[in-house]
């Protein structure tokens, strides 16, 4: 067994000429340096130790009736038993050890994979029942300790750490560090093999259990098995399980905005007093198809090139952070604003931003007539010429109808606008913080097959007559396309800059977290 336990329970050694003497403090000094040159070599070392005075164990053949057996079924009674005993030597041996299941040497994608876990904010702690010696050369190797770091307060054998708990019991010391870790807010993942690794598997936030040497009591007590006992995949797994969070926040970030957007519309609309610029069935068509395959493909978003240098977020943090609402609301009024403007725009301006719109010879209004359209009646020598749309002429006898009829075109423009500028907001959604200069559209190529089947399907209601008329659209001209993505792409403008303050208020709160993790380690 460990050679400090051996030589605790010893009395003599055994020489190297067969003589037994009686074990001084200088062979034990002798003893213990020999264990410590060999530990320093990330060797595991075990003692070994003979008894020739086995009292009422010399006939113990394994009887249950034998007295002797008696004594084995009380564990109080094993240091009395393992007593006055001869210690014959020590051994360093190369196998595998329990230091985060790696082998020794270690393999060579550790120290990155250690790396990697203190790049995202993770925590490495090893627990093991190995020679402390040998631990911390283990450690230094893979990167848990530096080379010349000094770990004389981060590394503690058992009973250096009893006086923390309120029982010594080594078995019970994985259990305690797992508690005390729960207990100050830590999400802790634990890794066993062992059937006494159990209790602390079960206790841990995430039990993880090797799925090549692990016992069935440990793989039955965790949350998951390893399946190559490769430290190394954890790490990839953190970083996969970030990513489809980051997945899960893109889908609700992009139908949130989208429909808050589509609200302030409607919302806008009747504030404004101006005709109704989408009707029902558009607003389904809108929600039930066109927003439906971008939505579905943020959920192949690649990770973040930085999603393993973010701070770990908390458990309890909320899905929807006040910034992220607040990002909502903002890209959701640039949505119902820029519906609504189209529409004034079309009515009320003959150009926009040099592009001409007059080509069509609608009539132009004032503001103040579009929002007090139900006047017109009223309105003296007031009329209204017809326009083209595609290959068909809109005209009315009653220049009133110019606000209902009429409105085709202007409507046939928000709506195009509302489709236009929640495809670029899908375009937004694939990272939270990331600029698309960093991860441009074409790293989710399925996100762009889904913008074309959505603009391909807007293209086909608005261009084949029979569903032009059930959604009561007409035919764009190039012009006012032009129009269209004039309006409607100043949206990735404007989210570009909230993720840039994201990631300044971001890199602080990193920046906290490291020098906090850094605190939490000394």
């Amino acid at each position: 067994g460990a050679v400090e336990s051996l030589l605790d329970r010893s009395s003599h050694v055994q020489l190297l000429d067969g003589s037994v003497v009686e074990l001084d403090q200088s062979l034990r000094a002798v003893i213990l340096e020999s264990l410590h040159e060999l530990s320093s070599n990330a060797l595991r070392v075990l003692g070994f130790a003979y008894k020739d005075d086995l009292t009422e164990f010399a006939t113990y053949d394994g009887d249950e009736d034998h007295p002797a057996h008696k004594l084995l079924l009380k564990p109080e009674t094993y240091s009395s038993i393992e007593s006055n005993l001869v210690f014959v030597g020590l051994a360093g041996l190369r196998v595998r050890l329990f230091v985060y299941f790696i082998l020794d040497p270690p393999r060579k994608e550790v120290p990155r994979a250690i790396e990697d876990c203190r790049t995202a904010g993770i925590r490495v702690m090893v627990i093991t029942g190995d020679n402390k010696a040998t631990a911390e050369a283990i450690c230094r190797d893979i990167g848990v300790f530096g080379r010349h770091e000094n770990i004389s307060s981060r590394s503690l054998t058992g009973k250096e750490m009893e006086g923390f708990f309120s029982q010594g019991a080594e078995p019970r010391h994985k259990q305690e560090i797992v508690r005390l870790l729960k207990d100050s807010g830590e999400v802790v993942a634990m890794t066993g093999d062992g059937v006494n690794d159990a209790p602390a598997l079960k206790l841990a936030d995430i039990g993880i259990a090797m799925g090549i040497a692990g016992t069935e009591v440990a793989k039955e007590a965790s949350d998951m098995v390893l399946a190559d006992d490769n430290f190394s995949t954890i790490v990839s797994a953190v970083g996969e399980g970030r990513s489809i969070y980051n997945n899960m926040k893109a889908f609700i970030r992009y139908m949130i905005s989208s429909n808050i957007g589509e609200v302030a519309c409607i919302f806008l609309t009747a504030a404004l007093g101006i005709p109704e610029g989408l009707i029902p069935v558009q607003l389904l068509w809108v929600n039930l198809v066109t927003d439906g395959p971008p939505a579905t493909a943020l959920g192949f978003n690649p990770p973040d090139k930085d999603i393993m240098k973010k701070p770990p977020r908390r458990s309890d943090d909320s899905l929807i952070s006040p910034w992220i609402l607040f990002r909502y609301l903002v890209i959701g009024a640039y949505v119902g604003i820029a519906t609504v403007g189209i529409f004034i725009i079309w009515y009320t301006r003959s150009s926009f931003l040099g592009i001409d719109l007059s080509g069509d010879g609608h009539s132009l209004v004032t503001y103040s007539q579009l929002a007090n359209w139900g006047q017109c009646s009223t309105w003296n020598n007031f009329t209204a010429s017809p326009f083209t749309a595609g290959n068909q002429e809109i005209k009315f006898d009653n220049p009133c109808d110019y606000f209902q009829t009429g409105k085709i075109k202007a409507m046939t423009l928000s709506l195009s606008v509302l489709v236009a500028i929640e495809m670029f907001n899908s375009l937004n959604a694939l990272s939270e913080d990331g600029s698309l200069l960093t991860m441009p559209p074409w790293v989710n190529p399925w996100l762009l097959l889904a913008m074309s089947i959505s603009f391909g399907l807007h293209f086909l209601i608005l261009y084949v007559p029979f569903l032009a008329q059930i959604f009561g659209i007409v035919p764009l001209s190039l012009n006012e396309w032009l129009l269209v993505l004039a309006v409607a792409l100043p949206v990735i403008l404007i989210d570009e800059v909230l993720k840039f303050v994201g990631r300044c208020t971001s890199g602080m709160r990193s920046s906290s977290s490291k020098r906090s993790l850094k605190h939490k380690e000394e």
